[in-house]
């Protein structure tokens, strides 16, 4: 053994000579909104598609940036929260730690076999290095005493300003127009999570009418983790996610295109609900328990009101929105109840994962939607359940992952097959089945549209760094759907979604990338007889330029290109130029994001999506169609490690059009400003 460490320390001394750049703590890595950004890439290009809010995994990021955590005492379960982060990297990083003992520096990164460049760029800004003392088992009187000695507490308010009146508040609306939130946070180390969440949105009255109480919109939450054999313990409102989310899943979901191979997605279990999304969870009780080394059993308990319409005692729809500004939009709050009741038991061991989740839930009220045409087999009645199986398994550099689920009506499966046939190599052949009659009101997994019903498909990708400096992903995505869809009318519908990407970064400070996406699908052309189904085809272009010279200035121009028609029929064009300038001040604690855009779109079709720095614990891609003008500034002033202001001016000027918006969020004019505040207090 001490030979072995011997030659381990001549390996890490001699990396810091051959290796073509070096990693340290003070060097300027990837950005949290760069990271984010290729976390959500999906959202650039396709927002119509419907996805829970993810700020709780933007904040779970943050808190980590904050307090990084120490590799040699991470868990595989710390690590998987990373989704830059495979499991063969985990597996060899955890391996690394074990036969060779503490790390002393990050550098020793670079000496875990199969991680890259990116991926510890990546890494870094949430991970540490530091001695460890004596381990001992879990002891509750330590948990109070890291609580009281240890606790950090967080305070968050944001308030939107807009500068301009929607034609909604001449008559409809029935409060300012301000947004408000406020937030409070309470962490004790791994062990507890506290958190109060109050939001009232623009246009919904505060203290008033419905809204007696002050904010519309109130959550609380309290998480246990790790405590002994209780793995979690979630009291008020919670989200879940088992198994491939076939059953259950409330977490936020990437794109299903270039990053399914660089990107992890996998089931967190039991976590806290403590964003502004009004939809995406449960309220009640939740718990995590060990039986044993190997397995786990979960049981769960929700019982919330529910927004939606109620027409003679039946449920017709359901609302989502979370907005209560009009008298019409308020009498749907809390219109019926939904209680749910499950569990979950899971068997795992070093290459093995076997689970098995099982919901019951019910509306207090029958629910009966409009079933005609494509919505013909949507969910309806009044008592449902949904039951899982899943399975995991890991051999060297070969995975295979999966779910099986039925329901009341239809079943559902989508399996994984994860593949690195070389270091700088991973290839992932996914292949999924939702029948068209499959009801699962809490399922959300890997597909072209948000429900897990009517399609299937298989999906191939591929993600290579053959040379130094490049990075290469290709996609290909083959979908039909058995039934009828929204403005498909025809059953059997079939299209492909393919994506290519080439990633240039000569040097840490300057990086480029080419990515082209082409999607053919089919889709409804033209009203009443004479109605037809035609393949429509969309193609993509996109060009990214980021140069970071220094720690206190930074560029980055994009460039987008969308051509989108039916066959033979007229073409529609869209472009759009954006440059961002990064800037802080060598002796004031500011910063600033400055970014200014055109776009020249024809239609809604040919829409394109702007990424901006936004907000603390969000992700900003506004979608623009028409011609016009966008300007963008972000400033942040944060004194010292207890203060922090954050103000967000952004604006957006037409120039082919007299009004913005149509019915009541009609805004009369040609130009449309917000201003956004937020303020964090930390101590």
């Amino acid at each position: 053994m001490k030979n072995y460490s011997i030659i381990r320390w001549i390996m890490f001394v001699n990396s810091l000579f051959i290796s073509s750049y070096c990693y340290a703590q003070d060097q300027p890595t990837s950005s949290l909104e760069d990271i984010l950004e290729d976390i959500a890439i999906n959202s650039e290009t396709n927002m119509d598609v419907d996805k829970p809010n993810f700020e709780e995994s933007l904040e779970a990021l943050s808190s980590l940036k904050q307090s990084p955590l120490n590799l040699n005492i991470a868990t595989r379960e710390q690590l998987e929260r990373f989704p830059f982060l495979s499991d063969l990297q985990i597996e060899h990083l955890l391996a690394y730690v074990y036969l060779h003992g503490e790390m002393k520096t990050l550098y020793e990164l670079q000496l875990v076999e199969d991680m890259d460049r990116r991926t510890i760029g990546y890494l870094l800004p949430f991970v540490c290095v530091e001695p460890v003392n004596s381990q001992s088992s879990f002891q509750w009187k330590s948990l109070w005493k890291e609580t009281s000695k240890y606790g950090k507490h967080e305070a968050l308010t944001r308030m939107d300003i807009p500068f301009y009146r929607r034609k909604g508040y001449e008559h409809s609306y029935l409060g300012p127009s301000v947004y408000n939130s406020l937030k409070y946070t309470f962490r004790a180390g791994e062990h507890l999570y506290a958190s109060f969440v109050a939001e009232k949105d623009a246009g919904e009255p505060f203290g008033a009418l419905h809204n007696r109480k002050g904010y519309d919109y109130y959550s609380f939450c309290l998480l246990l983790k790790n405590c002994g054999k209780l793995k979690a313990l979630a009291v008020g409102n919670y989200r879940l996610s088992f198994g491939q989310g076939l059953v259950v899943s409330t977490d936020y979901l990437m794109g299903n295109r270039l990053y399914a191979t660089s990107f992890n997605v996998r089931s967190s279990g039991i976590r806290h609900h403590a964003s502004t999304d009004e939809y995406n969870y449960f309220r009640g009780v939740a718990a995590t328990l060990a039986l044993g080394r190997r397995w786990e059993t979960s049981a769960f308990y929700s019982y919330r009101p529910m927004d939606g319409t109620v027409k003679e005692g039946v449920v017709t729809s359901i609302y989502k929105s979370g907005l209560h500004r009009s008298s019409k939009e308020a009498a749907k709050q809390g219109a019926f109840a939904l209680w749910m009741a499950g569990g979950n038991v899971t068997y795992q061991q070093s290459r093995i994962k076997l689970g098995i989740t099982a919901l019951y839930y019910a509306f207090n009220r029958p629910y009966k939607p409009l079933l005609t045409g494509y919505s013909t087999y949507l969910m309806n009645g009044q008592r449902f359940y949904n039951v899982g199986i899943d399975y995991g398994y890991r051999q060297g550099r070969f995975s295979l992952q999966g779910e099986a689920a039925r329901g009341r009506q239809g079943w559902a499966s989508v399996n994984r097959l994860y593949y690195s046939p070389v270091q700088g190599t991973s290839l992932m052949l996914l292949h999924r089945y939702y029948s068209y009659n499959y009801w699962a009101m809490f399922a959300r997994s890997f597909g072209q549209g948000s429900a897990v019903q009517n399609e299937q498909g298989y999906y191939i990708g591929v993600d290579t760094s053959p040379f130094s400096h490049w990075n290469f992903t290709a996609s290909a995505d083959f979908f039909s759907f058995p039934w009828k869809k929204y403005r498909i009318s025809k059953r059997g519908s079939r299209g492909v979604d393919g994506q290519l990407q080439a990633t240039f970064t000569p040097r840490d400070k300057l990086s480029m990338y080419l990515r082209y996406r082409y999607k053919r699908k089919e889709r409804d052309w033209g009203e009443g007889d004479a109605r037809q189904t035609l393949p429509t085809h969309h193609h993509q272009l996109r060009y990214r330029l980021s140069y970071v010279p220094s720690a206190l200035f930074g560029t980055r121009t994009t460039m987008d290109y969308n051509r989108f028609h039916y066959q033979d029929r007229s073409i529609s064009k869209g472009y759009l130029f954006s440059e961002l300038i990064s800037l802080r001040l060598p002796t004031l604690p500011l910063s600033a994001d400055l970014q200014g855009s055109y776009f020249h779109t024809t239609d809604y079709d040919s829409r394109v999506y702007l990424s901006e720095p936004g907000l603390l614990y969000t992700f900003s891609a506004p979608s623009f169609r028409g011609r016009g003008f966008r300007f963008s500034a972000r400033l942040r002033y944060e004194p010292n490690r207890h203060w922090m202001l954050l103000a967000k001016f952004e604006q957006t000027a037409y120039t082919d059009r007299a009004e913005i918006g149509s019915g009541d969020d009609l805004i009369p004019g040609n130009k449309k400003a917000d201003l956004q505040l937020q303020l964090r207090i930390r101590w």
